[in-house]
């Protein structure tokens, strides 16, 4: 309620901050047509197009009203096809959707790391908070597809490989999501990969398997095992909430048609860096050149349009 309450409050200053700005700039036309001034007309032309740019966003952030936009996220990337490449690209996009989020002034927050035994990564858990976190970062939701000349082939061929990205909302704070002890498997074991004395000598890590769903998370970035298991409760609320939310929208088959295998044909992006340069998003037809940009987290293109896609329809 109070987060619902301060989107409201938000958007409210901030319309009656543009309905400010466009009296002034109105003024500042009106000004400029009676002076003839070229220097006064350019500012109040500048004005204008700032106030365009303004409304243009909150149009935007109307499309983000879902009950579930404005809350945090809960982002998972997994490697899938492709071997040792899938892991390092795995680990390239848990970088990309990072970047993405300190551009935008967002939080984030490592719950769990898999290290694969070569390169990359198996899989990581990330809380991302932020402003309408979960409500841009849905736009991520998917398979991810890389070609590139593998750094990992002594002979230098291209390599495709995919790993897949999962965005639930984060409802810790936010809604009371029920879970039964009975249907709950607790196990505890060592954790592994780099860190401090405790790894691989304390049975810190958490592994949570929720039966009725068959849901499993785990968690062993922190040093004890309270800490671990609360963190793994938090991922497994946030996962039960969106499966909820799955089957609601399932009934309007609005979401379970993005569920696709990690692997060949079920890709929502692909990134290619050979034998040319560009990202192309498979759902909106949208192609951009500069791929490093991309994967250093400029996604706001990708995500505006596949949210204003889906908005109409």
């Amino acid at each position: 309620m109070s987060r619902e309450k301060k989107r409201i409050e938000a958007a409210l200053v901030a319309f009656d901050r543009q309905a400010r700005a466009l009296d002034d700039a109105k003024v500042l036309g009106e000004l400029a047509e009676e002076m003839g001034d070229d220097g006064v007309t350019k500012e109040a032309d500048a004005a204008a197009q700032q106030i365009e740019a303004a409304l243009a966003e909150m149009e935007f952030r109307r499309m983000l009203s879902g009950a579930q936009d404005s809350m945090n996220a809960i982002v998972c990337v997994n490697a899938g096809a492709g071997g040792i490449d899938a892991q390092d690209w795995a680990q390239m996009l848990q970088r990309m959707l990072s970047r993405y989020a300190e551009r935008r002034g967002w939080t984030v927050e490592l719950l769990d790391e898999q290290m694969a035994d070569e390169a990359g990564i198996k899989s990581v858990t990330l809380a991302i908070s932020g402003d309408y976190a979960y409500g841009l970062l849905r736009a991520e939701m998917g398979v991810h597809r890389l070609v590139r000349i593998s750094p990992f082939d002594a002979n230098a061929r291209r390599q495709t490989s995919f790993a897949a990205v999962s965005v639930s909302p984060d409802v810790e704070a936010d809604l009371d999501v029920e879970v039964k002890d009975e249907d709950l498997r607790i196990d505890v074991f060592r954790a592994g990969g780099a860190g401090g004395q405790h790894v691989n000598k304390t049975e810190s890590a958490v592994r949570l398997t929720h039966l009725p769903s068959g849901i499993v998370v785990q968690c062993q970035n922190e040093r004890s095992q309270h800490k671990n298991k609360a963190q793994a409760m938090r991922v497994l609320k946030s996962r039960l909430y969106d499966m909820r939310l799955r089957e609601e929208q399932a009934k309007t088959a609005l979401f379970e048609k993005d569920k696709k295998k990690i692997e060949w044909g079920s890709q929502i992006r692909s990134y290619v860096l050979a034998p040319y340069r560009q990202v192309a998003d498979h759902r909106t037809d949208l192609k951009v050149g500069n791929v490093d940009a991309v994967l250093d987290g400029d996604l706001d293109q990708f995500i505006r349009v596949y949210l204003l896609s889906q908005a109409a329809e």
